[in-house]
């Protein structure tokens, strides 16, 4: 009898044990079977580009127009930021607004891998006097005026840093320009970052770096 008492005993402490073991499990399972975030669609992303974005920035990304971005070659995760942004009203644009509002999330990303994977033209430098002073402030920044170098953050060549910073090589002057004036003034607010470093650069600085960074590659 004194056996079998124990053996029940046993028994029923066991059971919590392993009733907490197989609760433990099936969070995990649970978990593991998550499905996977699923890929940008290339074909799905070229055709919204072609039907909404191809008329403003170009065949491929690569806009003509100068107060028009290229888009080319662009980190997909800064245009993901962007178009989300404008969507949400955070990036103020009277024409980039209306336009996002007709993308779904699945839109934006498909047509930011879309861009990101062509290949953007090489841009050019127009004012051969200012083209030194650009280069000076974007590889050196003006130390008395504490303005970093834009190198730091958009490497040495342009290229920019995944997800972190935009890539900048080739980029039109005019929007150069245009964008380093709107965070100087407080018109463009989506980075605090970058309204500091253009709220210590003059006209003829923010054209310098702006004609610099077009002929960089």
């Amino acid at each position: 009898m004194k056996l079998l008492a124990c053996l029940l005993m046993a028994a029923s402490l066991a059971a919590p044990v392993l009733s907490a073991s197989a609760a433990e499990e099936k969070p995990a399972a649970a978990h593991a079977a998550a499905p996977a975030p699923s890929k940008p669609d290339l074909a799905q992303g070229e055709a919204k580009f072609t039907a909404v974005c191809v008329a403003c920035h170009g065949a491929e990304g690569n806009s003509g127009i100068p107060v028009n971005p290229r888009l080319a070659q662009q980190h997909p995760e800064y245009l993901v930021k962007q178009l989300q942004e404008f969507k949400g009203g955070k990036r103020v644009n009277p024409i980039m607004q209306p336009m996002a509002a007709q993308l779904s999330d699945a839109d934006i990303k498909n047509v930011a891998a879309y861009v990101g994977s062509r290949k953007a033209k090489p841009g050019f430098a127009k004012d051969k006097e200012l083209v030194a002073l650009g280069e000076r402030i974007y590889r050196g920044g003006i130390a008395d005026r504490q303005v970093p170098a834009c190198a730091g953050c958009h490497s040495p060549n342009g290229a920019g840093v995944p997800a972190q910073y935009p890539r900048l090589s080739g980029q039109h002057a005019d929007y150069t320009g245009a964008q380093l004036t709107g965070f100087r003034d407080g018109v463009r607010k989506n980075s605090p970052q970058m309204a500091q470093v253009a709220a210590r650069l003059n006209d003829r600085e923010i054209k310098a770096v702006a004609d610099y960074i077009a002929g960089l590659h």
